[in-house]
């Protein structure tokens, strides 16, 4: 399937930008059948190809840049700050690290280092990462790929207890550590505060140990923002109550939205035709996700290759915390926040996300927008029994772990608000 379009990849980026519209008749349109919906709209909907190919022609060497100087520099969630006009103190933790553990953990910490015997007296550890996607092939650990996961283990190797170091030289197999992460992340997607563990029943290693020695990994790549040791009861995917993504599109600089009195022409010359829209409002966007905000929905449709991993309550269901978009401006070292790329930013906040869920949400709800759909199309869609109706996943370089949460969560914590 990668094969089929990596041709398209290549030349996507060199393609010059789509008109503002194209028409086509309903019988053209009919050789892509791809909806089994109804929902209203006043444009024609891109086809998958139409909505692929739109979404790879895009600048997108500059978002990936912004995430590499974000994770280069360990500034973590608190470097998109200054895109939103935010105070960073809101996102970034002070030099002991303090706001990464909670009261909760604090208190779990101090219930483990009462002396007590068996799997009690290994020390937990609690693990902040940022990484840059570009530069790994996605988290989980895979044989002969460059992954995060298989890095981080290959380095926590050296903490590993005699007895376990025994073990896996008897097997003939590396001696690396085991990091459980609070979720794993594709090819291509950056992670500014991912969180992940490490236990160890030696007694002697120390959480800037730890931290040094990640550091020492990847440099300007993989950076330890901060460790703590945490109770053994902590689990940093089970734990965590929320999770935030960010998704950066670049916007077209010189793109128009068609004007009504231009798509009246069209359609009364030519009743028989149908107009596709290039371009979308933000705003749009933003009405549409907002829908989602507060609800306990299947996202069965907008997931790929989904697979049940929880033991109660149905496989995809979510909770939508948070869901916002809103026009912002990349900016690098040299140059400031006027002068930097025009984007869309989509923030997202859920108990958890299913497999490709955020960025099929995002193609999706551009596509509508820019078909001038009703705001509650997302629900609607829901509905729909094929994922063909929406639309292939969104570029991964967009999207961004920007953070996971262990207490209730803060809306006044989000970069995107009323």
């Amino acid at each position: 399937m990668l094969a089929k379009f990596r041709p398209l990849m290549a030349t996507a980026a060199k393609a010059k930008p789509p008109s503002a519209l194209s028409v086509s008749t309903a019988a053209e349109r009919d050789e892509y059948p791809q909806y089994n919906h109804t929902d209203a709209c006043r444009h024609l909907r891109w086809t998958a190809k139409e909505s692929y190919e739109y979404m790879h022609a895009r600048p997108w060497s500059r978002v990936v840049d912004f995430y590499a100087m974000l994770v280069r520099t360990g500034a973590g969630t608190a470097g998109l700050a200054e895109m939103f006009r935010k105070d960073e103190k809101d996102h970034i933790s002070g030099t002991d690290g303090e706001d990464f553990e909670t009261s909760s953990e604090k208190q779990m910490a101090v219930a483990s280092s009462k002396a007590r015997g068996g799997r009690w007296e290994r020390l937990n550890f609690k693990i902040v990462l940022s990484y840059h996607g570009g530069s790994f092939d996605g988290w989980q650990k895979q044989p002969d790929l460059n992954t995060v996961q298989g890095l981080v283990e290959k380095h926590l190797g050296q903490f590993v207890d005699e007895r376990k170091a025994k073990q896996l030289q008897e097997r003939s197999l590396p001696i690396e550590g085991c990091a459980t992460v609070a979720g794993r992340t594709d090819k291509g997607v950056t992670a500014l505060q991912q969180v992940c563990s490490f236990y160890t029943w030696r007694n002697d290693v120390k959480p800037s140990d730890i931290k040094d020695t990640i550091n020492e990994a990847a440099p300007d790549k993989l950076k330890s923002l901060f460790v703590s040791e945490v109770s053994r009861q902590f689990h940093p995917n089970f734990s965590a109550k929320w999770r935030k993504y960010l998704y950066i599109f670049p916007l077209d600089q010189d793109a128009e939205p068609i004007s009504g009195k231009e798509l009246s022409s069209i359609i009364l010359e030519n009743p028989e035709y149908n107009v596709t829209c290039r371009s979308f409002d933000v705003a749009k966007v933003d009405k549409i996700i907002r829908k989602l905000e507060g609800k306990l929905l299947s996202y069965k449709i907008f997931a790929r290759d989904t697979q049940a991993s929880r033991s109660d309550g149905p496989a995809t269901e979510c909770f939508m915390f948070h869901s916002r978009a809103a026009v912002s401006k990349l900016y690098s070292a040299d140059e400031n926040f006027k002068e930097g790329t025009k984007v869309m930013c989509i923030e997202l906040v859920a108990d958890r996300f299913l497999r490709k869920m955020v960025r099929v949400l995002v193609a999706t709800a551009i596509r509508e927008a820019a078909a001038g759909a009703e705001d509650d199309v997302l629900l609607n869609l829901m509905e729909a029994t094929c994922r063909r109706a929406t639309a292939p996943p969104a570029p991964a370089e967009g999207l961004c772990l920007a953070d996971v949460g262990y207490e209730d969560f803060n809306k006044h914590k989000c970069f995107i608000v009323d």
